[in-house]
């Protein structure tokens, strides 16, 4: 009777700290404004009312059939890092593949217990195995195991029952795990393939890996390989001839001639010989018959920059040779043809000027069809320093100097400026500071005056304590950037004594 009496009495307990146990978990669900964030604490009820030593929550990964540790009770770090399994791999691994709970009554005894957790041959402890899929419909998408007290001859029908109805309850968190796993994957996947394009598109003569530039290499790709006209737009300065070389010299015309002509730059009663040639006697000093530039580009590409400048009669004529491929030359009859691509560029906004009517519809249109635009280089700041390094080291072999880096108020300049002359600007001011520099550092004090202007606090201007101020600070993180964070050495070098280093470290708040 008393034997009778105390099997009840553990039954009755049992009971109770399951009862208790599905309680508290459907409570947490129900309270839960994350239903993922819900399951270590679920973990952590199991851990309390069932006296498991551990508990586990593993998701399988459907695009790599990797089984992974989604949460964990009474793991280190460690162990945690080890718990993973492939499909079949395992007790774990096992479950997962077929849809059936295990129970192993010692995995000290069960030759299929991989002991991933613990460290290379290292006995497993004398502890029962129970194990659980996760379904969610007629899929099986994780795994959920206890480990407890190992009892010989001890039924475990009731913690296969109990961690089952534990797994129905947290499946939907771990579906949720799993999309959100295999979505990262997507995104990931989704980003490198887009590296990879603008790697393969980014020609050699064009410096930046900014996001707003993976297009135009996009499209440079895509319009190389035919004859399209193409027009490039953006401001002055951003580099559209480089985008125009880009494209002539990925197209089958590489090998070609590549003709540039700034049509701003040529003076309106010369632009038509320049562009079409003249006969001789066409004009005063026409001495000698001289063919244009559509003639000499003939088998390649011919850039035609500021297209917009261009006067309504060469634009007649432009269109003509657009069209027909035919032009004369000025002051003779003899209708020529030429094989040519047409690249053209403009920082005008020529659908204003089409509306002024200083520029032809019929010829935009023409131009106009395969678009490319070129971003302004404050929307592309990630590729500043990138360019900065590239002239510095162009400039360092044109002019015999040695700069090896900018300082870090100098970045910081080049960074809050909004760089109105674009690329050209900063080639500019890369070419004075590496000129005029007296070390192997660019500091910010060598940098053009409208840059000055750029300091987020103006320390150039006002008090002269304030200038020395900012001076010293430029020169004691340069110090310590030079000898990597090493005070005692930098004091050395700046010759001050450690101690003061030390203070003035303090005194500008550095790291």
């Amino acid at each position: 009777m008393a034997g009778d009496f105390e099997m009840d009495v553990g039954s009755s307990t049992e009971a109770s700290g399951s009862l208790a146990l599905l309680h508290e978990a459907s409570t947490l669900l129900d309270e839960a404004s994350d239903v993922r964030a819900s399951v270590k604490p679920i973990l952590e009820a199991l851990f309390k009312h069932m006296e498991v030593e551990r508990a586990t929550l593993t998701v399988l990964n459907r695009r790599t059939s990797e089984i992974l540790l989604h949460e964990a009770i009474g793991l280190s770090d460690d162990e945690r890092e080890r718990a993973r399994y492939r499909l079949g791999e395992g007790i774990t691994g096992r479950v997962v593949e077929t849809g059936a709970p295990v129970v192993v009554p010692s995995i000290a005894m069960e030759p299929d217990f991989l002991n991933k957790i613990q460290p290379a041959g290292e006995r497993p402890p004398e502890l029962a195995f129970i194990c659980v899929p996760v379904r969610s419909g007629n899929e099986t998408i994780g795994a959920l195991s206890a480990e407890r007290a190992y009892a010989q001859g001890a039924s475990f029908d009731e913690d296969v029952r109990i961690l089952s109805i534990l797994a129905s309850l947290i499946a939907h968190a771990v579906r949720l795990r799993q999309f959100s796993e295999e979505e990262k994957a997507l995104v990931a996947e989704n980003k490198r393939l887009q590296r990879e394009l603008a790697d393969r598109y980014r020609p050699a003569n064009i410096i930046g890996t900014s996001r707003e530039m993976g297009p135009v290499y996009e499209m440079i790709g895509q319009v190389a390989g035919s004859d399209a006209t193409v027009l490039i737009r953006g401001e002055s300065g951003t580099g559209k001839e480089l985008i125009a070389q880009a494209v002539h010299y990925a197209s089958p015309r590489s090998e070609g001639p590549f003709v540039r002509v700034n049509c701003a730059a040529l003076p309106e009663g010369l632009i038509e010989s320049e562009l079409f040639g003249h006969e001789k006697g066409a004009f005063t000093g026409a001495v000698q018959q001289r063919p244009g530039r559509f003639e000499r580009a003939s088998g390649g590409t011919i850039f035609l920059d500021e297209i917009g400048e261009l006067t309504p009669t060469v634009q007649v004529r432009l269109l003509r040779i657009l069209q027909e491929k035919e032009f004369e030359r000025v002051g003779g009859t003899e209708t020529l043809t030429t094989d040519v691509r047409v690249v053209a560029a403009t920082n005008r906004p020529l659908e204003t000027d089409i509306e002024e009517g200083r520029f032809r519809t019929d010829l935009y249109y023409r131009l106009n069809v395969f678009p490319i635009h070129v971003p302004p280089l404050r929307d592309r700041r990630t590729d500043i320093t990138l360019l900065a390094d590239h002239f510095i080291e162009k400039y360092n072999d044109r002019h015999g100097r040695s700069i090896v880096r900018l300082s870090t108020p100098a970045i910081d300049l080049l960074m809050a400026y909004h760089w109105p002359g674009n690329v050209r600007e900063l080639e500019n001011a890369m070419e004075r500071a590496v000129l005029i520099a007296d070390s192997d550092v660019i500091h910010a004090r060598l940098l053009p005056p409208s840059l000055q202007m750029a300091r987020p606090e103006d320390t150039r201007s006002g008090p002269l304590n304030a200038q020395l101020d900012a001076l010293e600070k430029e020169l004691i993180i340069d110090a310590l950037k030079a000898h990597r964070g090493n005070r005692a050495a930098a004091a050395r070098d700046l010759g001050i004594t450690e101690r003061v280093m030390g203070l003035r470290v303090k005194k500008y708040g550095l790291e």
